[in-house]
């Protein structure tokens, strides 16, 4: 089997494809969609194509977890504003109910010629149309001294479930003015806002347990999503707990020891108790076995998300590179039924209608301290490009603030309905 073909897709080619749909290689009287990764891209994909097909396709979700925990509101769990049961979410709606074909296990290789992709356990799949949502893995070699096999010592904590569980432990367990130290990664990577949310979930955490401890952020950027809010935040909640250290005075250049637990930024070499270390990131693994990336993410046709390189394969969320929209669960959704839309087109002959795209992304600063980006988007035959945005304002009295929040947790419960059923 071939694990690297590269099947160029040239602009006449693209054209076709969205001018006339057609049925490819369908068996047994049914086109066959196998969908790669069960989070806010690949599950309301998979949910929206066997819905919306009416039977006509059949669809295969590919996912090794049986209980999906969110990275969204993962930080919340960890501060104590959720419980961990209620970031998790199965799959068995979307067989009862929508007619998938659930499988747990791990896609571990794809024949772009056979259309077929193998499974861990020895089962190959065929399809006429596939979707890769695989999420992030992380860049090896990013940070100086670690690799995933320290992520117990110093945790990620940017796939949920047991590192959020592990870092949430450490936290809690930190000594009295004690010192957390947290790595953050360069552009671009999954949920811009979310380092920084986290850093005040923390802080939310240490002011009432622990408020003689210390936050330091060692950051290689020179400004961060909602830079103004946080800052704002952290001064007015968190007064004198968090530095954070960017490009300018040496955020980039840092090493860690996981055994001796230090962080060295700029040469300057601090012990610390807890260190959540956050590499730079790439599209998940599969992404690159199917030779879809360009290095680092795979290239999308922002009208259908289907991949430059393959146009049988859609790819979606954190691991395609697609213009302006942020790697975010609700710009994974939004790309979801883009993609699902055009699936449909091209193996029913549905109508295909223009790409449109949204996304906000929500931040929690401290109790009922709720703030917020989002834009609006629109496909061009280079990205998706930005059409119009806001953003929270410093400032906002407390009353905008709860209802910021309380708007975010209305959008958690719709969004994982869209996403599970």
């Amino acid at each position: 089997m071939n694990l690297n073909r590269r099947l160029f897709m040239g602009g006449a080619a693209a054209a076709a494809t969205l001018a006339a749909p057609m049925v490819h290689g369908a068996t047994n009287g049914k086109p066959k969609v196998v969908v790669i990764g069960g989070g806010a891209g690949g599950a309301t994909a998979a949910r929206y194509i066997a819905k919306d097909s009416k039977g006509e396709i059949n669809v295969t979700l590919v996912e090794p977890s049986r209980s999906y925990y969110t990275c969204f509101f993962s930080n919340l769990y960890m501060a104590g504003f959720r419980e961990l049961g209620s970031i998790a979410h199965s799959y068995g709606t979307l067989a009862s109910d929508f007619g998938v074909n659930v499988v747990h296990d791990w896609a571990v290789g794809i024949d772009r010629e056979a259309r077929t992709v193998t499974l861990a356990g020895g089962a190959t799949l065929p399809y006429d149309r596939l979707i890769l949502s695989p999420g992030i893995d992380f860049v090896d070699g990013a940070v100086q001294g670690w690799d995933v096999t320290h992520q117990n010592a110093m945790p990620h904590a940017f796939k949920a479930g047991s590192q959020s569980e592990l870092l949430k432990a450490q936290i809690e367990a930190m000594p009295e003015g004690g010192t957390f130290a947290m790595v953050a990664p360069p552009n671009p990577f999954r949920c811009p806002p979310g380092p920084y949310e986290r850093i005040s979930m923390v802080a939310h955490i240490l002011k009432d347990k622990n408020p003689t401890a210390k936050i330091i952020i060692a950051d290689p950027k020179d400004k961060f999503s909602k830079m103004a809010l946080f800052q704002e935040g952290w001064a007015d909640n968190y007064p004198g707990m968090i530095d954070w250290i960017g490009a300018d005075f040496g955020g980039g250049n840092v090493s860690v020891d996981p055994d001796a637990m230090t962080v060295t930024i700029d040469g300057e070499e601090t012990k610390v108790d807890v260190c959540n270390v956050i590499p730079a990131m790439k599209a998940g693994r599969i992404c690159e076995l199917a030779g879809i990336t360009d290095g680092n993410w795979a290239p999308v046709n922002p009208h259908t998300m289907q991949a430059r390189m393959d146009e049988n394969i859609h790819v979606l969320g954190d691991a395609s590179q697609q213009g302006d929209m942020p790697k975010s669960a609700f710009a994974a959704n939004s790309q979801a039924k883009v993609a699902a839309m055009a699936v449909r087109a091209a193996l029913t002959g549905s109508k295909l209608f223009p790409a449109k795209f949204t996304n906000t992304c929500w931040s929690l600063i401290d109790t009922d301290n709720g703030v917020k980006v989002g834009a609006s988007y629109e496909a061009t035959d280079e990205k998706i490009a930005k059409v119009d945005g806001f953003i929270s304002q410093t400032g906002e009295d407390d009353a905008l603030r709860k209802a910021t929040y309380e708007e975010s947790i209305g959008w958690y419960a719709g969004i994982t309905a869209d996403m599970f059923g």
